[in-house]
């Protein structure tokens, strides 16, 4: 795929008409978006001048499955013509087997029976669930909360609050408080930052908005030392993460394995397109939320449920976990190889392509690659994020590789020439 193929209009109205309307009816918290997609199959979207695009972020990290999977359709069709919602006064079967389901997922060491689940909307509201319990934990006597230089976990107060960023910080300042940051990666900064007064610290197992960059070997099996002896839970935010993106049900399973978290949070991949979002906790930490002191009104739908289950039986009948974690070796192996790259960082099909300063900021090669037919994302001006649906082809994958290639070989020469010319022009 060397440019967008454009077929005839897939809506009543171009992309520039419904971006107009976009900007006269929408909030700007995401600034004008340059496309609007209006189908999507399988690997592939289609925008509403016809152009048609290989999807690889997949709703930064959410459609798992690709686009208008069978499983997914059919799941929630069926559950939506049956029972829609109910609220949080009654459950539903697709609740009660989609919890039991996440504890076998995520805590596979935790003591059977100990363990339960929050179900939420989303990873923002998840880690809101997460900082409350923590707090419930804590109380007056522990009223720190640990969190790591660079971490994302969400735009909701207190998930924001954990949120490292300034510029997402500051503009809803004053957050709520006991927040502390610690250096990524510092086991003796972490000693240092741990005591009696901290409830817990929270991290994500591979730094997606820091740029794909997973945690160093034996970071996480220090973190459970510590907190532990501390008597302070640890907590592991899977959002992005989880539900086979690493290559296994978990990236701390890869990263650490035979630890069990306090708390696992968990969202995107989950629903395979519908929105969910889980808390999954273990021993005391799955008693701390009591009736009355958390809630939801479309949490656990069992609309979001049935799509959860479903996403959990395809990956495992199409074993698209080992699939993620093969491909995804095998592809970053080759994207580290490509003039202009000089990294290729994650796991499985989370991967982090770092870019040498002379290809230019990383926002415009991926516009560059949109042009060609190819979505991707920038997290951070020198990576881009690669973060496609579990069912990506290698032919798929190589396609992109080929693309990215030429792409960076022409704006390394542009630059080369660029140099040259300076340096001619001074002799």
């Amino acid at each position: 795929m060397t440019e967008a193929t454009t077929t005839a209009p897939e809506s009543a109205g171009s992309n520039a008409e419904w971006r107009d309307r976009y900007a006269s009816a929408v909030m700007n918290t995401f600034g004008t978006p340059s496309r609007v997609l209006v189908r999507g199959s399988g690997m592939r979207v289609w925008d509403a001048d016809g152009a048609e695009y290989l999807d690889l972020l997949a709703g930064i990290a959410v459609n798992c499955l690709g686009h208008a999977h069978p499983a997914v359709v059919d799941a929630v069709s069926t559950q939506l013509a049956t029972l829609g919602h109910v609220s949080n006064f009654f459950t539903t079967p697709a609740q009660v087997r989609l919890a039991e389901e996440l504890i076998t997922l995520s805590l596979p060491g935790a003591e059977p029976g100990a363990s339960r689940v929050f179900l939420a909307n989303s990873g923002t509201e998840a880690n809101e669930g997460a900082l409350k319990i923590a707090r419930r934990h804590g109380s007056s006597s522990r009223p720190r909360v640990l969190a790591l230089e660079q971490a994302f976990h969400g735009r909701t107060m207190g998930a924001l609050a954990m949120t490292h960023k300034a510029a997402y910080r500051e503009p809803f300042e004053p957050l709520p408080g006991g927040i502390e940051f610690v250096p990524v990666g510092d086991v003796s900064a972490l000693r240092d930052a741990m005591g009696p007064d901290v409830a817990a610290l929270i991290v994500e197992p591979i730094q997606g908005e820091a740029g794909v960059r997973p945690l160093p070997d034996g970071y996480l099996e220090a973190a459970r030392a510590l907190t532990r002896d501390a008597g302070a839970l640890l907590i592991i935010d899977e959002v992005q993460t989880g539900m086979g993106r690493a290559g296994a049900w978990m990236a701390h399973h890869i990263l650490a394995p035979g630890i069990v978290p306090d708390v696992v949070t968990l969202a995107k991949g989950l629903g395979g397109g519908m929105p969910i979002g889980a808390v999954v906790a273990t021993g005391q930490a799955a008693e701390l939320l009591g009736p009355g002191q958390h809630g939801t009104t479309f949490g656990g739908n069992p609309v979001s449920a049935s799509a959860a289950l479903a996403v959990i039986d395809t990956l495992r009948s199409e074993g698209l976990l080992a699939r993620a974690a093969s491909l995804g070796e095998r592809w970053a192996a080759e994207l580290a190889k490509v003039p202009g790259v000089t990294a290729a960082r994650g796991l499985g099909l989370l991967i982090g392509v770092a870019l040498d300063p002379a290809v230019g900021p990383a926002s415009g090669i991926a516009e560059d690659l949109a042009r060609a037919g190819f979505i991707v994302n920038a997290p951070r001006d020198d990576t881009l994020r690669l973060a496609p649906p579990l069912i990506l082809s290698d032919e798929d994958a190589d396609a992109f590789t080929t693309e990215l290639s030429a792409l960076l070989a022409a704006r390394l020469a542009s630059a080369s020439e660029g140099a040259a010319t300076t340096a001619g022009s001074h002799d």
